[in-house]
């Protein structure tokens, strides 16, 4: 019998019950015969609240961590190197005027002491106002542009400065949440690391203002033709108005442009005169109109003559050991040898002299002018506009014709000849299996004009081929010693060097010696490099390197380089000075006297230059003349098509003695305008021990006599048979004595002028045919 009534264990049993039920119902569920119980809302109110400030202190432990992550693992970058470069300035021989610039981005960085308060001022009114006080971030712009992200819009503005300068100098332009975050992160590591001063003046030095303007300086420059240092306070409102639309903002771009501009340049003095930077009535007066602005010509960089002399300059920076890094961005300073006044006269002379009607995408003038004594190429004339052909023609070789025979001449001094010795100027005459002519345009005579035994001054004059292949012949080593005269004299081989320099050609056959026919011309030279060689007959047998750059400094003007203009002897003191007097009969009584129109004391040479065509017949291919005076020398090519094409038919006169001597003198008495009047030292007569020719040292042709009748030209372009032997040569001769005593010479002419007036005559020449190619008058 149990202890407790069996009523009792039902009451328990019935109380679980009820407790389970209870609890179901306290938990919003129903028991046996119950009912569903909802939270109230303020229950709900209380439950989100809890839930949101757990996930949000969450997320912010998280955002810090990551804040604290990022800041700790993101290094400041290397600088965007084409934010560190300056522009290059690449200057006349005056180191003042500019010719060009090279830069990756128009730069000129100054300090921050150089910068006037004004802009200063202008610019954190205009793009951040907080900036002296803000800790280089601006939370709100971060925030905006991350909503504006995920919604699949563009950022939006409202960068700090210091921002701008983080993403400008160690970012790049990408529009998004990632970048603006990296932003934020480096502008308070930036902020940390410099000062504010620090962050406006590279700021100023980097941001761009448009106009191809980077940084301050070269944007005052480029809106008003002045130093940063120098700009007004209405100037500096006007640049830190348009870096909000360098494009959009340029006064230049039309009435709306100007309009928009005028309304962010109020803006600017507004927030000047809040902060305190300007007093509200100078605020007020200045926005009532814009300020001045110059008219600024837009300037091609490279058109003209210009990008020629800038290609020349930047290949000489080059060879001299500057990396493209500091010619392209170093900031250097380079002042040139060329002058304007050489620079315009050789353009003006060939527009003056050059025939009517033939283009310069036909037609080519090359025209290169050197400083006798230093090698300073002091001006040219390269050809059409660079935008429109690379080819700088005073820079590209071209068939140089009768132009090579003063290194002959000097050669055959050297081997012991005389002006005075003779030379067989019959006309055909045979060397070994090849004939060469002499022409006249009016002689008659089929095989060319005969002049018989004739001495090498009356050779030159007249420009007898026949009588100076005689020469080269005779030479103990042929045309081997005329090449070596005439690469020692100036004309670089195949490969510039530093025995043989020059200003490299760009285009043309190699300068070489293989050819028994050098002494007429059948190899190519450079106007530059021809001038060049004549500089040195012209400054007594002293040869002084060709060159287009004086001197380059840096930004703060420390000397990195300056030409030493050093001389070498290749010839001696009297051979210069007889090849010289040559040249200067040569224009008295030869085929130089279209450059008497000079009236000054001239010394030239004639060049006309024929080529072997297709068909086994000849054309010619180059016309020119070079001449110096005792201060100046002047080189004149004429080519067509690529150099090589036919000159003869085409042009009314292709001879050197007319168009190229006639630019000469046009070039020349613009560039000597007003120079002082030098004369050429006088003949040394050399007379030494010549081979045993046979050749007879009494001349034909008295010196300084005019001859009564000359032979006129002639074109004719009949073909001859091909041959291949060479002649013998003779022995070696007992060399010439060197002279001591040198000339002085000027290098840069005097302002006073002495005019010498001389007869005026009437140009004559005479050209040559010879087998595979040649040259005469």
């Amino acid at each position: 019998m149990s202890e407790y009534p069996s009523s009792g264990k039902r009451r328990a049993s019935t109380g679980a019950a009820d407790s389970s039920t209870r609890s179901a119902a306290s938990r919003g569920g129903s028991g046996r015969g119950g009912s569903k119980r909802k939270l109230t809302g303020k229950q709900w109110f209380w439950r989100i609240t809890r839930w949101l400030l757990a996930t949000g202190l969450v997320l912010v432990l998280i955002l810090v961590g990551l804040a604290i992550y990022l800041y700790k693992t993101i290094d400041i970058p290397s600088p965007n190197a084409a934010f560190q470069t300056q522009t290059t300035h690449i200057y006349y021989a005056d180191g003042t005027h500019e010719v060009g610039q090279f830069a990756d981005q128009n730069r000129d960085s100054i300090d921050y002491d150089e910068m006037p308060q004004s802009i200063k001022d202008a610019v954190v009114a205009a793009e951040d106002r907080t900036f002296w006080t803000n800790s280089g971030i601006d939370l709100k712009g971060i925030i905006r542009a991350a909503f504006s992200n995920a919604a699949g819009n563009s950022t939006q503005g409202a960068s700090t400065i210091t921002q701008q300068y983080v993403k400008i100098l160690y970012l790049n332009q990408e529009r998004s949440y990632k970048r603006k975050v990296k932003e934020a992160i480096l502008s308070l590591k930036i902020r940390r690391t410099m000062s504010k001063q620090d962050i406006l003046e590279g700021y100023l030095n980097t941001i761009y203002f448009g106009r191809g303007a980077y940084g301050i300086e070269a944007a005052a420059e480029a809106y008003f033709e002045e130093h940063a240092a120098d700009l007004t306070v209405r100037q500096s409102a006007v640049l830190a108005s348009v870096l909000n639309d360098p494009y959009g903002l340029d006064p230049a771009n039309g009435k709306d442009a100007r309009k928009s501009l005028l309304e962010r340049y109020r803006y600017v003095l507004d927030g000047m005169a809040s902060m305190g930077k300007i007093t509200e009535q100078k605020a007020t007066k200045a926005e009532r109109h814009l300020p001045a602005f110059p008219k600024i010509e837009s300037s091609d960089k490279l058109g003209g003559q210009r990008g020629h002399a800038l290609t020349l300059v930047k290949n000489e920076l080059e060879q001299i050991g500057f990396t493209p890094e500091e010619i392209e961005g170093g900031g250097l300073r380079v002042t040139t040898t060329l002058t304007r006044g050489a620079m315009n006269a050789a353009k003006q002379g060939v527009m003056e002299a050059r025939p009517d009607g033939f283009s310069d995408k036909k037609l080519h003038i090359g025209v290169a002018m050197v400083a006798p004594g230093s090698g300073a190429l002091r001006g040219f004339y390269g050809g059409q506009n660079y935008l429109e052909s690379q080819t700088n023609w005073a820079a590209s070789r071209g068939m140089v014709g009768s132009t090579m025979k003063p290194f002959t001449l000097a050669a055959g001094l050297k081997a012991g000849y005389s002006l005075k010795d003779t030379f067989d100027g019959n006309s055909p005459k045979t060397f070994g299996d090849i004939e060469v002519h002499n022409e006249g345009e009016q002689s008659g005579d089929y095989d060319g004009h005969s002049y018989g035994q004739v001495s090498a001054l009356y050779a030159m004059e007249e420009s007898i081929n026949t009588a100076y292949v005689d020469m080269s012949s005779s030479l103990p080593d042929g045309s081997e010693d005329v090449y070596d005269m005439a690469r020692a004299a100036g004309i670089p081989p195949a490969k510039a060097n530093k025995k043989y320099p020059g200003i490299p050609s760009t285009s043309g056959a190699d300068f070489n010696a293989d050819n028994f026919l050098l002494t007429l011309g059948n190899s190519t030279v450079s106007p530059i490099n021809l001038a060049n060689a004549y500089a040195t007959i012209d400054n007594g047998g002293l040869r002084a390197d060709v060159h287009v750059v004086d001197k380059v400094t840096d930004a703060s003007g420390k000397v990195l380089y300056q030409a030493t203009n050093a001389t070498t002897r290749v010839m001696s003191q009297d051979i210069a000075d007889d090849v010289s007097y040559a040249l200067q009969e040569t224009v008295s009584h030869g085929t130089g006297t279209a450059a008497l129109a000079l009236d000054k004391p001239a010394a030239g040479k004639t060049g006309t230059a024929t080529k072997e065509d297709s068909d086994g017949g000849s054309y010619v291919s180059s016309s020119w003349f070079v001449g110096y005076t005792p201060q100046l020398v002047t080189a004149v090519m004429y080519v067509r098509g690529d150099g090589n094409d036919q000159l003869d038919g085409w042009l009314p006169s292709y001879f050197g003695a007319t168009y190229p001597a006639e630019t000469w003198t046009d070039v020349m008495k613009r560039a000597t305008d007003g120079w002082e009047v030098e004369d050429f030292p006088e003949p040394a007569w050399v007379d030494g021990d010549a081979p045993s020719s046979g050749h007879d040292p009494t001349p034909s042709y008295t010196p300084q006599a005019t001859p009564t009748s000359r032979p006129t030209q002639r074109n004719t372009a009949t073909s001859h048979p091909t041959h291949t032997s060479t002649p013998t040569h003779q022995s070696t001769p007992t060399p010439t004595p060197t002279k001591t005593s040198e000339p002085t010479k000027t290098s840069e002419p005097s302002a006073t002028a002495t005019t010498t007036t001389q007869p005026s005559a009437t140009a004559s020449g005479v050209t040559g045919r010879v087998e595979k190619g040649g040259g005469g008058g």
